[in-house]
């Protein structure tokens, strides 16, 4: 972007994990994975600024959300974790994450909207 003087956007797709550690076991270094993108929003926005450029930089954090990623971590999952996401009827969808990224996206050129985090309705952590 920078070598094509273009004012873009950089979003990073993160979790509510990279602030705080949710009380679940079996994350293990998940929450750990996502502070790290925290970070690096954070440390991206600042080197940006100091040089002076128009791109733009923004995390999405959301809670749980209904994606195959219960089925693609099989047993690695407990069995309370897992039935928590299933049933769960607040659990954000993928859409809700998708219009957060237009939203981000469609700010006029002034305007930087640094993080989002999403969490569903009655959420139960």
């Amino acid at each position: 972007m920078r070598d094509n003087n273009i004012d873009g956007h950089i979003v990073h797709l993160n979790s509510t994990a990279g602030h705080m550690v949710p009380p679940l076991p079996q994350f293990n270094v998940y929450p750990a994975s996502k502070y790290a993108v925290t970070a690096l929003t954070e440390t991206l926005k600042q080197e940006l600024n100091f040089l002076g450029s128009k791109i733009k930089v923004t995390s999405i954090s959301p809670r749980a959300v209904a994606t195959e990623i219960v089925q693609a971590a099989g047993d690695t999952l407990s069995e309370g974790l897992r039935n928590h996401i299933k049933g769960n009827p607040n659990i954000l969808r993928s859409e809700d994450i998708a219009d957060a990224v237009l939203y981000a996206l469609a700010t006029p050129p002034h305007v930087q909207v640094h993080e989002i985090i999403i969490k569903p309705i009655g959420e139960a952590f």
